[in-house]
């Protein structure tokens, strides 16, 4: 009798039942999630409404939580540490419009968003953690990694206000860019002396977390894009398509400082892949050049009357001092917007 496991109409039956499988597994596991924070959500209402019931209620102080933890294990089990409890009151205080969350997040995720003590930092975390469906862990890097404040600097206060409340919109090119794009992620010991190659290399070895860096759009087409121009060749580093700009994005990496020739090089490679390489419906490609050290004056000269879409950005091996941004961003809302940062 011919073996079952080998036949093709089998294995289809398979993958048809594993598919359905794990779909009607991700939909349970979000519905019990959605459960979960709207439950959490009421019992922190009615910790709140408590502690608020009256001069004999307040009086309970910092001990309500500490009862409630010991009454309610005894019942239930795990699930009601006092710091749990603690957290739970929390996400009702600061989050006053459940529907925000309910359904998108889950709980590890609002835990996440609770170490954030400014609103205006943690609505922008909120809002872009769903925008891009960020897992607890993407959240944690780009908490750490300060993405906020890089996209904050060169804002004025209502762009940044915006920022918070809309996330991350990406409507032109220059929305995709950051500051200084961090890769901490590719765990260069330092004194760093990593040659551009190996950067590259690096950095596509580690291509999910270059995606995250690089924020929401992005699709890899290629390293060592091969350009060919009267039988000479040339060769981009990296090559992305972006599926919200509808573009491609060429990025040159630099490990010293950026040259005017540099500059002049990616313009090429821009007028390359607008007549040769683009399709019907296809915007015009962005160019960016990824640099350690950039000198301001020689890029602003090296770019007069240039291409609109050539950019030329930092990066950085390790996390920024966020502390120095955060005094940036201060002086811009000077004032004008309270800030408490964690």
């Amino acid at each position: 009798m011919k073996n079952i496991t080998t036949n093709k109409e089998y294995q289809n039956l398979i993958g048809t039942i594993s598919q359905t499988y794990e779909n009607g597994r991700s939909r349970a596991l979000n519905a019990v999630n959605t459960e979960l924070v709207k439950t959490y959500y009421e019992i922190g209402k009615y910790i709140v409404e408590f502690e608020q019931g009256g001069d004999t209620k307040a009086s309970y102080g910092k001990g309500l939580l500490e009862q409630l933890s010991r009454d309610l294990t005894l019942q239930y089990g795990k699930g009601f540490s006092r710091s749990n409890l603690f957290q739970i009151r929390l996400f009702y205080l600061k989050f006053p419009k459940i529907q925000t969350v309910s359904g998108k997040l889950s709980w590890s995720h609002i835990v996440e968003l609770l170490k954030i003590s400014d609103e205006i930092e943690r609505e922008f975390y909120e809002k872009q953690t769903v925008l891009e469906n960020w897992s607890v862990r993407e959240l944690q890097r780009q908490k750490e990694s300060g993405l906020f404040l890089r996209l904050s600097v060169g804002k004025n206060k209502q762009e940044i206000v915006e920022l918070s409340k809309n996330g991350q919109l990406i409507e032109n090119p220059a929305d995709i860019l950051k500051d200084s794009y961090i890769f901490e992620f590719l765990k260069i010991p330092e004194p760093h002396h990593i040659s551009e190659t190996q950067l590259e290399s690096l950095l596509c070895d580690n291509l999910q977390s270059f995606l995250l860096e690089l924020g929401r759009g992005f699709t890899f087409v290629g390293r060592q894009y091969r350009v060919t121009l009267n039988n000479t060749h040339y060769k981009v580093d990296l090559v992305f398509y972006h599926r919200i700009l509808r573009c491609f994005v060429l990025i040159d990496l630099k490990i010293n400082e950026v040259k005017h020739q540099d500059i002049g090089q990616m313009n090429m490679y821009l007028g390359y892949f607008a007549n040769e390489q683009n399709i019907e419906g296809d915007n015009p490609p962005i160019g960016i050049i990824l640099s350690k050290e950039k000198d301001e004056l020689l890029v602003e000269y090296a770019t007069y009357g240039m291409n609109s879409q050539l950019f030329v950005q930092k990066y950085q091996l390790y996390l920024p001092n966020k502390e120095e941004l955060r005094k940036e961003l201060e002086t811009i809302l000077h004032n004008e917007v309270s800030i408490k940062y964690y």
